[in-house]
């Protein structure tokens, strides 16, 4: 009997190590994110062609928390605090600046999200009260 091995996608675990590995050789690390990803928190007005390139250096960010689901910390843009949230299927790679050595992930990795639209007939539509707004993620501390 053969049941099929459910494994776990590599690219959180991946993106730990180059992390790492680029902080070990005294490089900084550039995050570049697919910021049309459905969960993706980041400054609007530093998103370029659909994508965003961060500096995640220990000097330049806050309480950087990479795991399974996602990387979340506090930067400092154009002077002011921001919390930034992005799900790991919208890391497109992490390299180093100095020498763009890195990784880059295949997008197909990750199945894309859709939202889904089966739920409403095609006569049926919501009024703006109906609809609730989506909830910006929120990051905490804890002790």
């Amino acid at each position: 009997m053969n049941t099929p091995i459910t494994v776990t996608p590599t690219r959180p675990y991946l993106v730990r190590a180059i992390y790492e590995w680029i902080n070990d050789n005294a490089l900084t690390p550039y995050l570049l994110i697919n910021a049309e990803e459905h969960g993706v928190f980041v400054p609007q007005q530093y998103i370029k062609d659909g994508q965003i390139v961060l500096n995640i250096a220990p000097h330049a960010v806050q309480q950087l928390l990479m795991d399974n689901d996602s990387v979340g910390f506090s930067a400092r843009f154009g002077g002011v605090s921001q919390q930034v949230y992005v799900p790991i299927r919208a890391i497109m790679g992490l390299y180093a600046r100095e020498n763009g050595q890195g990784l880059f992930f295949d997008a197909s990795e990750y199945p894309a999200e859709h939202e889904d639209d089966s739920s409403l007939s095609s006569d049926q539509e919501l009024s703006a009260d109906e609809v609730e707004a989506p909830k910006k993620p929120s990051l905490r501390v804890l002790d």
